[in-house]
């Protein structure tokens, strides 16, 4: 348990058409692209969205950097588990070592990036990124005690959450609405400072509903012993 090896959970709206994309491209991959080179090159990618984010602020234009950051991110991120199974090259406990390691960088790279930008207060993408973080170091405590490596909750996973960053940044590059700021008890929010609310909201709402479910079937697991 806590490797490769573990039980893989994917429930998210986009995994089946994922799956067999992922497949198809990783097949055809020249010999000399390695797993490990893509975990890297998703690394690039997430600096990239930061380097895009920070950049925004002098031309909003640059969010389209950021953008692109993240499809590079999706290719790394996504494809060198895929590649090492297709090739039956997989190495479950360096892999898992590296990949979740460097999954924890990238994430950082990418929530400064939102608060750098001037999409969302850097507050709010903080507290977004601690739901994140707390769903991750959950999904790693299950790994290792049920055997499961749960990559998405309900129909939502990393992909469907770059989607929605990318999608945001387009809204925020031509829709003049998405600009607007509004005072709410002194402190200055936009329009997506809301939305970046309702997402950590909803991050540790799905934290803690998984929280009491798993506590109660592992409860029932391990009972509490009388003396």
């Amino acid at each position: 348990m806590g490797k490769e090896t573990s039980q893989r959970i994917q429930t998210s709206i986009l995994n089946n058409a994922e799956k067999k994309a992922l497949i198809w491209l990783a097949k055809r991959q020249p010999r000399w692209v390695t797993s490990d080179m893509l975990t890297y090159f998703g690394v690039f990618g997430s600096i990239l969205f930061m380097v895009g984010g920070l950049l925004s602020n002098d031309n909003i234009n640059w969010l389209w950097l950021a953008s692109f950051g993240l499809f590079i991110h999706w290719y790394g991120d996504s494809l060198d588990g895929t590649i090492a199974r297709v090739r039956n090259t997989q190495r479950p406990v360096y892999g898992f070592f590296i990949d979740h390691t460097l999954d924890a960088i990238t994430t950082l790279f990418i929530f400064l990036g939102v608060g750098l930008s001037p999409v969302l207060r850097m507050d709010i993408s903080l507290l977004a990124l601690a739901g994140y973080l707390c769903l991750s170091i959950y999904t790693y405590i299950c790994t290792i005690l049920k055997g499961e490596f749960r990559l998405t909750y309900a129909a939502f996973g990393p992909t469907e959450f770059r989607l929605l960053l990318i999608l945001i940044n387009t809204i925020f590059i031509y829709a003049p609405w998405a600009k607007l700021r509004f005072d709410i008890y002194g402190m200055d929010l936009g329009t997506f400072d809301f939305v970046g609310l309702a997402i950590a909201f909803i991050l540790f709402l799905i934290f803690l509903t998984q929280f009491l479910k798993d506590k109660k079937e592992l409860g029932k697991q391990d009972p509490l012993k009388s003396f």
